[in-house]
């Protein structure tokens, strides 16, 4: 799993103005081990700071995404999910009965699509890997 990433610091860094709602909103987003929807952020945001509203979440995401900071993933639960834009690349496979997600990085899997790219006359610049599945075991 990658080390967490100090999302206040960050907002610092790009020149974004950090009013005290925002600084909690950060702070949610930099300590969540999972890939909260706005909502999940609103209910922990409220645990610290109960005067901040859904909308302040919303407009908090959508800067923090516009201004490089977060990442936004369809996951195909119907809801946008969030986490700090990594600094080091990893994909995800997704429980679809729980809607669990668990980061991995796997090198030959990074080799595998790089050397597909090249065979297609491409050199890799980024991609997003999602892998949908159910625990063994688990099937009807």
């Amino acid at each position: 799993m990658p080390q967490p990433i100090d999302i206040e610091a960050l907002c610092v860094e790009r020149g974004l103005r950090i009013t005290e709602q925002r600084k909690v909103i950060a702070k949610v987003l930099s300590d969540a081990t999972d890939h909260p929807d706005v909502e999940k952020l609103h209910e922990r945001a409220v645990a610290i700071d109960p005067r901040i509203s859904i909308a302040t979440v919303y407009r908090t995401v959508r800067l923090f995404e516009e201004a490089g900071i977060l990442d936004k993933h369809d996951f195909g639960d119907g809801r946008s999910r969030y986490e700090a834009a990594p600094e080091a690349h990893h994909d995800h496979m997704i429980d679809v009965e729980t809607g669990k997600v668990i980061e991995f990085v796997d090198p030959e899997l990074e080799a595998l699509q790089r050397q597909i790219a090249e065979r297609l006359g491409y050199r890799l610049v980024d991609h997003r890997m999602e892998l949908y599945g159910v625990r063994l075991g688990r099937e009807g």
